[in-house]
């Protein structure tokens, strides 16, 4: 997908009413960028809430959650932040490590100001002095955003200065204690055993890690209130959110939509075809199409199936592609992304990443069945962090969602065609070999 695509939503009637309320991605082209004039002519400027905390309660109205993944409440991670003792530090988690994903990004280049906004607003509400955006290296990305900031400090709207911290392209370099290690200056390793984030992380200091994409709902908010967010959405789980969306015809975009929409409409399913949907990108579930079919974008109706939201990714496989080897592919890139530091990492990813690719063959192993099954029940709630279990969680859904296909790779055969995988991949990775979990160099 391109960086610089974007997509059209529609609203409820009323939603779209008014300057600046047509959320996050500007329907029918680029929104702003970096042209702070424009983006104060669209939104309005930057709407300080004159005193710690008070944004804090419009945002718990609004019932604003998490969109970087876990869906936590936005007001109970504010409030431990400014609850816990020292100075706090905000950081704005734009490092999308999932390379199913491309919505973070997107947002930071069609409306960077509105997640910049955000920033000052959190950091406001819980006293903090020092802020910080964390993102993947992306030369024009950074250049694009280092203009934006320059722009705020020459019109004076900041009221606190906001640095840029290269996080490593790796799958869990955007993992909340890793982020913190690296904003510190350390290497970008999850921790084992450690104080709550909010408690003590960067230096030592109550630290607030927050998605852009929700610091982006934050800033709206603050403009609009509570009872405007609640205009999209359902009634438990309000608002809208950033999806990336890929299609069955292979078509990859970012849209915005309300939560609780049709996740049939999303990925378009009663117009092309599909065998089964990956909802929550590489650490999620597998759905088979038909019940994803007749299920809405809500974390309430995907927890029904073992699935979730996830940070909103979802991918509709097409007939034809055998879905043990589109699974093997990214089972070995996940193994190849562990930080090595835990043996469920270490060593039960590998083996369970062979196994899987054993039994994407076409003549395959039968033990090597059993083999995965007995690894995942001993690399699950084990690891260092929670890489294993969501690996585990993608092993064990496949397996269920694709059972026709193991038993027509026990007998030879594959939906493929003549035993072997699809030429072309479906499932999008990064390119070149994968970094091996060892090298601390790529850790910084």
């Amino acid at each position: 997908m391109s960086d610089t695509a974007t997509m059209t939503t529609s609203w409820p009637a009323g939603a779209a009413a008014g300057p600046g309320a047509y959320r996050l991605l500007p329907p029918g082209g680029p929104g702003p960028g970096a042209d702070l004039a424009a983006h104060v002519q669209v939104y309005g400027p930057l709407p300080y809430a004159g005193r710690a905390r008070r944004l804090t309660e419009e945002i718990r109205s609004a019932g604003l959650t998490g969109r970087g993944g876990a869906g936590f409440p936005a007001a109970v991670k504010w409030t431990a932040v400014a609850d816990s003792p020292g100075r706090p530090v905000v950081v704005a988690n734009g490092a999308e490590g999932e390379p199913a994903s491309r919505k973070d990004r997107q947002l930071l280049w069609v409306s960077p100001h509105l997640v910049l906004d955000g920033l000052q607003l959190a950091a406001e509400a819980v006293g903090a002095r020092r802020a910080f955006l964390y993102l993947h290296p992306h030369e024009q990305l950074h250049r694009l955003l280092a203009g934006a900031l320059a722009q705020r400090s020459e019109a004076g709207c900041d009221r606190i200065v906001v640095a840029l911290v290269a996080a490593p392209p790796r799958f869990l370099a955007g993992e909340e204690s890793a982020l913190v290690s690296r904003v510190a200056g350390g290497l970008a390793l999850p921790a084992f055993k450690r104080p709550r984030v909010f408690e003590r992380g960067v230096g030592g200091a109550p630290t607030l890690v927050q998605n852009v994409e929700t610091l982006a709902h934050a800033a709206l908010i603050a403009r609009h209130g509570a009872a405007w967010f609640r205009q999209a959405g359902t009634a438990a789980e309000p608002g809208s959110m950033l999806v990336t969306a890929h299609r069955a015809d292979g078509a990859s975009r970012v849209s915005e939509v309300p939560i609780g929409a049709p996740l049939a409409g999303v990925l378009e399913l009663g117009r092309e075809p599909a065998q089964a949907v990956l909802a929550g990108g590489y650490h999620g579930t597998w759905i088979p199409a038909a019940q994803a079919a007749t299920l809405p974008l809500t974390n309430a109706a995907l927890r029904q199936v073992g699935a979730s939201l996830g940070a909103g990714v979802l991918a509709a496989l097409p007939p034809g592609r055998c879905g043990l080897a589109e699974n093997a592919r990214v089972l070995r890139y996940l193994a190849a992304e562990s930080a090595g530091q835990c043996g469920p990492c270490l060593n039960g990813l590998p083996r369970i990443a062979a196994a899987f690719t054993e039994l994407s063959g076409p003549a395959p192993d039968p033990r090597c069945l059993p083999d995965l099954e007995r690894w995942a029940g001993l690399v699950a709630g084990r690891g260092a962090c929670h890489h294993p279990d969501g690996t585990v969680r993608l092993v064990r859904s496949a397996l269920g969602v694709f059972r026709g296909e193991v038993e027509l790779h026990l007998r030879g055969r594959c939906t493929a065609g003549a035993g072997g995988p699809a030429a072309a991949p479906f499932l999008p990775l990064p390119a070149g070999p994968p970094a091996g979990a060892l090298s601390r160099d790529d850790w910084r």
